[in-house]
């Protein structure tokens, strides 16, 4: 009898312990966690200008050519006919000269979507590696009707110092080669993000106009305007 008890006894905590266990796995295999209420920060805007140079031709392009059909390219005079996927590691500089000041490139890919209204859909990354928003980069994901002197793409997102961006890029063509397809684009870029602490403070400025632009980092401030 007292074996029959202990016994029990034994088997009773084993049904404790495999039940715990069983709560515990559950509990761990939720996919998400507890819901709690968002407090949106404050929105800020910077408005940007710079020129993006997109070369196709040459012995160091900066957009090169990854794949395209054969049925549109060979009834095509166009360097990016419809169906064109491209690579881009473009230079972004503050003038429309290429030998002008860079301050950054765009990366990404662009591929060529309008059947009889030329047209680019470009998922593009921009990126700045100097200045005050060295190591920040916002992206573009937009169709781009190239034929249009000014157009608008939208901005989708960011990181750095445009962590969570939203806005559009204005976009104005400067110059165009009609035969090899190097262009130079004129971007004047506005967005909204969140105001991660830092003090509010506008500064209207020509980036021209600073000797040194690495000490802008001193005026910390929400809203800065490149012209």
């Amino acid at each position: 009898m007292y074996r029959i008890q202990e016994m029990g006894k034994k088997t009773g905590i084993i049904l404790v312990l495999f039940t715990l266990h069983l709560l515990i796995s559950f509990a761990l295999s939720e996919y998400y966690s507890e819901t709690l209420p968002f407090s949106p920060k404050q929105q800020v805007v910077t408005n940007l200008h710079f020129f993006f140079h997109d070369t196709l031709s040459g012995r160091d392009p900066s957009a090169v050519l990854i794949a395209k059909p054969h049925l549109t390219a060979e009834n095509s005079s166009s360097p990016t006919p419809f169906g064109s996927l491209l690579a881009i590691d473009d230079p972004l500089t503050l003038g429309p000269d290429p030998k002008s000041e860079k301050i950054g490139n765009v990366r990404g890919m662009y591929v060529s979507s309008g059947k009889h209204v030329p047209t680019l859909t470009m998922y593009v990354d921009f990126g700045f590696t100097s200045g005050l928003f060295n190591g920040s980069s916002f992206t573009v994901f937009s169709r781009n009707t190239i034929t249009e002197k000014e157009r608008e793409l939208a901005v989708v997102g960011g990181r750095g110092r445009f962590r969570m961006a939203t806005g559009v890029a204005q976009l104005n063509t400067y110059s165009v080669n009609l035969i090899n397809g190097d262009a130079v684009v004129e971007y004047n870029q506005g967005r909204s993000s969140t105001n991660w602490g830092h003090k509010q403070k506008k500064i209207w400025g020509s980036i021209h106009k600073h000797k040194n632009f690495e000490n802008e980092k001193k005026f910390n401030q929400n809203y800065f305007f490149f012209y």
